[in-house]
């Protein structure tokens, strides 16, 4: 069993006692729909939701100047969940840095798995990494029952940790958060375990950069992310 110390969320104290098998499974629960749970609704000031479509239009022409602002489904002015269009639009671009994100990460691993074959054990019981000439859905089939529930266990509870703003460290990016922006470790190291590094710039190599080039990454970073979606169906479907 693993024992949960109190964790302070949204003024709500959580103390929970459950075993590990049942843990994950809460985890991979959770970690597919958090995303998606609403929260109180609130109403934006007209500024803010000028500021909130103005900064989105004038990242849509860095990202693509030809293309520009470009929403054909109107998908900035939906109706999610009675969530303003503030709320809406952070929601999108929250959405959009994160699928950029694990679209590159799956398409460097697709490229990995297809040609690099680690040379250790992959199991204490001495099973070997799957062959090389698996494709990586193969792959993925072969690793142990209790591979695949670490895997989404640490997928699922870094998504809590995001969703949670550090527990309360930053604003939900539907509350005026800046999408895509992870928490540091700080909370999770002052009431779970020690961490060695950040999860985002672990070298605190972008840490004294100005404005303008984070500016700048941001843009890289999503236009990379793009392609990557691309990249990854493209291998997929191949």
């Amino acid at each position: 069993k693993i024992s949960h110390q109190i964790i302070k969320y949204s003024q709500i104290k959580i103390k929970s006692k459950m075993q590990f098998s049942t843990a994950l499974s809460l985890i991979a629960t959770l970690s597919g729909v958090s995303a998606f749970v609403s929260q109180p609704p609130r109403h934006a000031s007209v500024s803010a939701l000028s500021s909130a479509r103005a900064e989105l239009e004038t990242l849509a022409k860095d990202l693509n100047p030809v293309i520009g602002f470009y929403d054909p489904l109107k998908l900035a002015e939906y109706d999610l969940y009675g969530e303003s269009e503030e709320s809406v639009i952070g929601f999108l671009r929250q959405s959009e840095i994160k699928h950029g994100r694990v679209a590159m990460a799956a398409f460097v691993g697709f490229c990995v798995q297809s040609n690099v074959h680690w040379p250790w054990p992959m199991t204490s019981a001495g099973d070997a990494f799957p062959a090389t000439s698996l494709a990586p859905e193969a792959q993925w089939d072969t690793i142990p029952l209790a591979a695949k529930l670490q895997i989404i266990g640490f997928v699922g509870l870094l998504e809590i940790y995001d969703e949670t703003g550090g527990f309360g460290q930053k604003d939900h990016y539907m509350r005026g958060g800046q999408p895509g922006k992870f928490p540091t470790k700080e909370p999770f190291v002052e009431n779970f375990h020690p961490v060695p590094f950040n999860l985002y710039d672990p070298f605190n190599f972008h840490k004294n950069k100005s404005e303008e080039a984070k500016k700048s990454g941001l843009v890289t970073e999503i236009n990379n992310g793009r392609l990557a979606m691309l990249g990854i169906f493209g291998l997929v479907t191949e």
